[in-house]
């Protein structure tokens, strides 16, 4: 299982995000070459703690995503678009007494989040070398297409094309891989805790990328 990044690219991120309301740094984990890779969005407060990608919430529906595909997470490279956990913080009452403390909760990561990642997912794809990259939601697919892309206008369509690449860290400027990727963008699965009429939407995907799957074999 590979998940090792190189020393001073993972210090230069942390660097790069000290600024940020973000905390953890979770590594990606699976095998080179692996059958799929999924790009996700970000940590969440389960994996910060425990450094393992998709263990939450949102991870469990994805294992139900991977039975119904037949696909192990033995055969899964897990990264994300961001690799720390952005949260914000919201004043709470707890207590019989209603004292009011602070609370974290998850957020999207924004652009200057992103940014601060890029140069890791890039590693990433030019060494993991997936055979099918599969991305949830807007932030994985807008990460590698530009934004441009909906999930809602192109779940569940399989797209060849190169994919974003940070050209300079100073200027933000952005370019694209020489080589093509295979895409297959779906809905994230945390999207279903809000909206549950989503799940048939995905389970269709699903059916979609099954097909994909079996002729890549």
């Amino acid at each position: 299982m590979m998940e090792v990044l190189p020393k001073d690219l993972v210090e230069q991120c942390k660097k790069r995000m000290e600024p940020y309301n973000c905390e953890g740094f979770v590594y990606g984990r699976g095998p080179e070459n692996p059958e799929i890779m999924i790009v996700g969005e970000a940590p969440g407060e389960t994996e910060i703690h425990n450094g393992i990608p998709f263990s939450g919430r949102a991870g469990k529906v994805l294992n139900d995503f991977f039975d119904y595909l037949g696909v192990s997470r033995d055969d899964i490279y897990f990264t994300s678009t961001v690799r720390s956990r952005p949260y914000k913080i919201v004043p709470k009452k707890a207590g019989v007494n209603g004292e009011i403390i602070q609370k974290k909760y998850n957020r999207a990561p924004n652009m200057k989040e992103q940014i601060a990642h890029a140069p890791i997912v890039d590693y990433e794809i030019r060494h993991i070398k997936p055979k099918q990259i599969v991305t949830l939601g807007n932030i994985g697919l807008q990460r590698l297409l530009g934004k441009d892309y909906k999930i809602s206008e192109v779940h569940g369509k399989l797209i060849q094309a190169p994919v974003r690449q940070l050209k300079d860290m100073d200027t933000n400027e952005w370019t694209f891989s020489e080589k093509e990727y295979s895409i297959f963008p779906t809905f994230h699965p945390a999207s279903i805790f809000y909206n549950r009429s989503l799940l048939e939407k995905v389970y269709e995907d699903l059916d979609g990328l099954k097909k994909i799957l079996h002729s890549k074999k």
